[in-house]
């Protein structure tokens, strides 16, 4: 049946008066019609959309909830990492922050920079992707490369459109927005009010709430969720160029993206700490929770110049509220053994809530901070979460002392395997020399087989604490020997569980130098730091002859963990592990320089739809990525391949209405061999 012009005419008027009557409500908060007009405009889109299907489409207002319940999250690949930011407590730390500004722009001291100061929303961080104006994609932050996509849930958020304005300024031709999903105070406890008359737990505070909204594998529960957002930021845009962080700021709210009104520029250091100030006083009245400022360098030139650490920007930081604090009494202080053995004492505690959460542990950090705050057991201390989230004890409560309180002493010896502790000259850690300790172990290789680094589905720390304690594990490289029967002789395991661990452990021999770096365990190399040293040296082989000095020019790497690095790879023991893990089938993709135009990757977009039999999705992403092509989330004109695997979903479909090259997963490994054939002759 065909449309009339004229009801097509009239959807397209309506669509645009719901868009902007959502722009006028949700992001100026200044709505110019009543709440009972509103609704009639969306009942009759509603009307004519259900009498005319065929003009749906993805960016209707009506269309915000409509997914069916996930199984999973899929992963999402950030195009411009989210990297977080380095935090401050005190006024001498801005102070300090400012003046290393000014060192490496090379500017005279008394120079006042331009700065933006924002509220820092105590929220869950997510990235909105636009095309053309439509929203495709929303993920999480997760670890800051890769996120989890709940475009289907940020659909339901009222306050995100699913089409930018284009009134002011025409949006550009891709938008990658960043903001902080957050929940307003009284909608939270609304929300638990509901959760406790229903029988379900409560949630421990606004932020927890929010993040546990979004992350629902069915939509329709987050629609019932009352989420807000505010964007503070971008990655990667084309289109459109911005100059300064104002301009981003003031350019999303023009295409309907909702920033914070009380954001402000301001001239100089001291006017960002007199922000902070006045902030801190007007933090309890607000709607919302925040947990600080966050103060930017306004002019993105100068941003560009400073760059960014390996975790951080250096023309950014968060300068966080003195945090929330409670008494409670030390009934303990035990030990607790690390990965790299390092020996911390933890106080176990009375139960007691600090904002908002139940806190029974605490960090005590080392042995000389113990002595410095003068901790003793049995002493009542004054606690914080350290940047609302870390418990820590800030100082006991002398007064309140009755002279039955016990002093800490660091035994010589670890309480696990009993081996004499260790401490390095200039180091305040004591540390358990044997890597065989059992928690050592323990960690060491359950950080090896965790979802960043060899991504072992189904190894978790209670399987590999199981196969140690049975002996059939020693090591790292003895996760490769394991048998059928090992695995059917430990309780929890059948036959299909059994194999399917197998499974797993034989397609992690095929991994990207950086992950298998980072899950070495090297001290220091966190994934980022692992993804650097992939980039720079290119090879495994390279990396391992790699000097001190080497080291030290690899861009974001310092002195310290340059060391690490160095005496990692000259520890006999360590190259020995990783001959064993060579010889047992790991192949290790190495990553290209600059990957070679003549690859059949090279350049190229991909999507990935439906189940692939010879290795996990990510995988295949890494692979694209690694030999120079992109990897897409939606199949659009810029796609130039669609890979199908089995049972493949709308993907499929979309690529045969645009007509978008399919290919099956022997055409793609095809393309990936020949790939990885050129960078190894560099032809």
């Amino acid at each position: 049946m065909s449309v009339p012009p004229e009801v097509l005419e009239r959807i397209k008027k309506l669509r645009e008066e719901i868009n902007y009557h959502n722009y006028r409500y949700y992001v100026l908060d200044s709505p110019v019609i009543s709440d009972e007009e509103y609704d009639a405009l969306v009942h009759e889109l509603k009307e004519l959309e259900e009498r005319y299907p065929e003009t749906v489409t993805p960016d209707s207002p009506t269309q915000r909830v409509g997914a069916p319940p996930s199984d999973k999250f899929k992963t999402v690949t950030h195009s411009v990492p989210m990297l977080s930011l380095d935090d401050a407590f005190s006024r001498q730390e801005v102070l300090e922050f400012d003046a290393r500004i000014k060192r490496l722009l090379e500017l005279p001291e008394d120079e006042k920079i331009e700065y933006t100061v924002e509220p820092k929303m105590d929220g869950l961080a997510v990235e909105v992707v636009y095309e053309e104006g439509v929203l495709t994609v929303g993920s999480t932050r997760g670890d800051g490369f890769t996120g989890e996509d709940v475009t289907a849930n940020i659909r339901t958020i009222k306050a995100i459109p699913l089409r930018l304005i284009s009134r002011h300024i025409e949006p550009p031709r891709l938008l990658e927005a960043r903001g902080e999903v957050y929940m307003e105070k009284e909608a939270f406890k609304r929300l638990n009010r509901e959760r406790e008359a229903n029988g379900e737990p409560p949630f421990a505070n606004p932020r927890n709430a929010a993040a546990g909204s979004l992350r629902q594998l069915d939509p329709n529960v987050t629609a019932r969720r009352p989420l807000q957002v505010f964007f503070y930021g971008i990655g990667r845009v084309e289109g459109f160029t911005f100059t300064s962080q104002w301009q981003v700021l003031t350019t999303l709210r023009k295409w309907g993206l909702r920033t914070n009104p009380m954001c402000k520029k301001v001239r100089g250091i001291e006017r960002a700490i007199k922000y902070h100030e006045d902030m801190a006083q007007r933090r309890p009245e607000l709607p919302y929770e925040i947990d600080g400022i966050v103060i930017k360098v306004n002019d993105m030139a100068l941003q560009e110049r400073l760059g960014t650490k390996a975790k951080s920007p250096r023309w950014a930081i968060a300068y966080k509220f003195e945090a929330a604090q409670a008494i409670t009494r030390i009934i303990d202080i035990i030990l607790s053994v690390g990965r790299t053995g390092a020996v911390t004492p933890v106080a176990v505690m009375e139960p007691v809530k600090v904002g908002g959460v139940t806190v029974s542990r605490a960090t005590l950090h080392n042995e000389d901070e113990i002595r410095r705050k003068d901790i003793r057991i049995g002493d009542w201390v004054i606690i914080r979460r350290a940047g609302d989230v870390i418990p820590e004890v800030v100082k006991p409560l002398k007064e309140r002392r009755t002279g039955k309180e016990k002093e800490f002493r660091m035994p010589e010896f670890c309480p696990v395997c009993g081996s004499k502790l260790v401490k390095k000259p200039g180091e305040a850690i004591w540390r358990c020399p044997n890597p065989d300790c059992f928690p050592r172990l323990a960690k060491r290789i359950a950080h090896y087989v965790s979802k960043p680094a060899m991504d072992i589905e189904g190894l978790g720390p209670k399987v590999v604490e199981q196969l140690i304690t049975a002996g059939i594990i020693r090591d790292i490289p003895d996760l490769y020997n394991i048998k059928k029967e090992d695995l059917l002789s430990l309780e929890g395991f059948a036959e299909k569980s059994a194999q399917n661990l197998l499974d797993a452990i034989e397609a992690s021999k095929e991994v990207t130098l950086a992950r298998f770096l980072f899950a070495l365990g090297i001290r220091h190399v966190g994934e980022v730091t692992a993804q650097l040293l992939a980039n720079h040296f290119g090879s495994l082989d390279a990396l391992m002859k790699a000097s001190e000095e080497e080291l030290l020019a690899v861009k974001g790497i310092g002195p310290e963990v340059a060391k690490s690095i160095s005496q990692w790879f000259r520890q006999e023991k360590n190259i020995e592990m990783i001959r064993r893990l060579l010889d047992a089938g790991i192949r290790i993709i190495e990553p290209s320089a600059s990957p070679e135009k003549e690859s059949p990757v090279a350049g190229k977009s991909f999507v990935f739809t439906g189940a692939l039999k010879s290795m996990t999705r990510s995988r295949a992403k890494e692979l694209v990525k690694q030999l120079g092509g992109q990897v897409l989330s939606t199949v659009g004109r810029k796609t130039d391949y669609v890979v199908v695997g089995e049972n493949p979903g709308s993907k499929y479909r979309k690529a045969l209405e645009l007509g978008i090259k399919t290919i099956d997963e022997e055409e793609f490994l095809k393309m990936v061999k020949e790939g990885l054939k050129e960078e190894a002759t560099g032809q």
